[in-house]
């Protein structure tokens, strides 16, 4: 599990510590052994993850009320978000699970890969404490505490796109998945966006919400919709 340590920046000392983070319930289920899962260090991780993000949010937005920072560490803490800071890490290829978990995609499920992150958090921490915790985390989720701070204002561009085309007049919009790539641990969709079936934009992410939403965005941002607005007038 060292190529992982290097990933979060982190060595542990205790190892069982660390085995038992990503070690999922099915294991001890399907082998009818006694053995730690990560169940508890997923409660005490999801605690630690509320307090770093609070922390975080507390001294990037100073001028932020409450109820905002309430909206903003909820898209940070997010299962969808933490499965993400999961796939980016590759955790899924390190849990522990029964052969029948395995199967059904397991290693791929968003809960399965949440858990993981909110235990091996708190294994960090609990093995050294609140400033290594913060610091994987940090290390970790860069990129969306990055975006965050770019765009702290929740934007909805699948609602945006949605609404604007509404005005235009009678239609469906649609969302196609049109590749889909990479293992299943790191996967990547690409989607285009559809309006009676007329192309407005394609985007991509390592979800098909993500490919969606910016495939949206890309509907927005680009000539077509303005074209085809211009044309339905």
């Amino acid at each position: 599990m060292e190529p992982l340590e290097v990933q979060i920046g982190y060595q542990f000392r205790n190892q069982t510590l660390f085995v038992e983070a990503l070690t999922h319930p099915s294991l001890a289920y399907e082998t009818q052994r006694d053995q730690p899962d990560n169940q508890r260090l997923e409660y005490l991780g999801d605690a630690v993850l509320e307090l770093i993000f609070s922390e975080y949010l507390y001294s990037t937005f100073p001028e932020a009320a409450e109820g905002l920072l309430t909206k903003l560490r909820a898209r940070l803490v997010s299962r969808p978000a933490l499965a993400n800071y999961a796939r980016k890490l590759g955790l899924g290829t390190w849990l522990r699970m029964g052969r029948g978990e395995e199967s059904s995609g397991g290693r791929n499920r968003d809960s399965s890969l949440a858990d993981g992150m909110e235990a091996l958090t708190a294994a960090v921490y609990l093995d050294g404490g609140w400033d290594a915790a913060r610091a994987m985390i940090s290390r970790v989720c860069k990129e969306s505490m990055a975006l965050l701070e770019a765009e702290p204002t929740e934007v909805n561009p699948k609602g945006q796109l949605q609404e604007i085309l509404q005005g235009v007049g009678l239609g469906r919009l649609k969302y196609v998945i049109i590749r889909e790539d990479g293992p299943d641990h790191q996967k990547n969709f690409v989607c285009r966006v559809e309006w009676n079936g007329q192309p407005l934009g394609e985007g991509a992410g390592s979800s098909k919400k993500e490919a969606e939403t910016a495939a949206a965005k890309d509907a927005l941002a680009g000539e077509s919709l303005a074209q085809f607005n211009s044309n339905a007038a």
